[in-house]
């Protein structure tokens, strides 16, 4: 009898685990709820930074980046990848979108790089970026080149859809043939200012 009870609760509590685990994947499967106020930024539109993180020689890639979402935090690996890739040709900054206090250091700390770190929420706006993370290219023109995911992947795993490299080798080498499917250019992940999906 206690055999039975004990493989009976081993049982519920496997398969509570199995559900939450599915639960948390099919909610970060959904596209994030577009806010009320949204004003979207067309592909092509002057992104004035106001002099901030850009030199105007090299393109820009900016990092939205909140240290709570967990979708943030699952690809804080494939962003140290791109900048260890294209860091010669590419300008990279961190823009960090949270309600929480941190410094730019322990963000920098977070990813092992000295890239600039700003906590300036209207930079997202100007950008037409509304959830975490989000990748978001500017050429050297101050024209909006890519805004979107970084993969499909909530784990940035599936090479065949890394949205965010691919987009920054287009812009490098010049290829206008790329296209992008909507798992690229919808966005998912967590909802600003807050964590919540």
């Amino acid at each position: 009898m206690r055999r039975a009870i004990v493989i009976v609760c081993l049982s519920l509590l496997f398969g509570g685990i199995i559900t939450l685990f599915w639960y948390n994947e099919w909610v970060y499967s959904l596209p994030t709820t577009i806010p009320d106020k949204y004003k979207p930024v067309e592909t092509g539109s002057v992104i004035d930074l106001a002099g901030r993180f850009q030199s105007g020689s090299r393109p820009l890639f900016l990092h939205f980046f909140n240290p709570d979402c967990p979708c943030s935090r699952f690809n804080i690996t494939h962003f140290k990848s791109l900048v260890l890739q294209y860091g010669k040709d590419v300008d990279f900054g961190i823009v960090v979108l949270t309600a929480k206090g941190y410094t730019a250091s322990q963000i920098q700390d977070k990813f092992g790089t000295h890239i600039r770190v700003s906590f300036d929420s209207s930079i997202a706006a100007a950008c037409g970026v509304y959830s975490t993370p989000q990748a978001v290219i500017i050429t050297t023109d101050h024209k909006l080149y890519y805004r979107g995911n970084y993969n499909k992947s909530r784990y940035c795993t599936d090479k065949s859809s890394n949205y965010a490299q691919i987009a920054l080798a287009g812009l490098l080498h010049r290829d206008s043939t790329i296209v992008f499917d909507r798992y690229a250019l919808t966005a998912y992940g967590c909802r600003l200012p807050k964590c919540k999906k």
